[in-house]
């Protein structure tokens, strides 16, 4: 194959320069693939695994039935990762029956993220009656 020479746009420390990388024909086009797709799955990670956007989610939900907006607290974070540590052992989804209320949710695979736990709780929303405060089936109690 016939050597390429690709220019690639690099920030580092917010200063752009330039970096010559050399390839082949076939290996550049699926390495520039491959870093597209890993930038964006590591956007996507990133994003709503913070401790903004997993917050942002949940003052939305609140927000959308007039309820107020929660804090990030980082003496409930310890706990909650203390206690998620501990289940990491067995993948038991157990109540840690401590000082603070939870709700758990299980996903798999690198894609699940925060952000996708807290859309499952939202999800049990049509099956609360905000009038009786109860859930239909029993199937909102992490919602409520």
């Amino acid at each position: 194959y016939p050597t390429q020479y690709i220019y690639s746009q690099v920030l580092l420390a917010g200063s752009p320069t330039r970096k010559k990388m050399r390839f082949t024909k076939s290996t550049s086009a699926i390495s520039v693939v491959l870093e597209l797709l890993l930038a964006l799955a590591l956007v996507k990670t990133q994003a709503q695994n913070s401790p903004r956007d997993y917050v942002a989610v949940h003052n939305a939900a609140r927000a959308a039935v007039g309820v107020g907006p929660l804090v990030w607290n980082e003496t409930v974070a310890a706990y909650a990762q203390q206690y998620a540590n501990q289940r990491a052992v067995d993948c038991q989804l157990e109540h840690s029956r401590g000082p603070y209320g939870e709700n758990i949710a299980e996903g798999y695979g690198e894609d699940f993220t925060g952000v996708d736990g807290v859309n499952l709780w939202i999800q049990e929303k049509s099956n609360y009656d905000y009038h009786s405060n109860s859930c239909v089936g029993g199937e909102c109690l992490h919602y409520t």
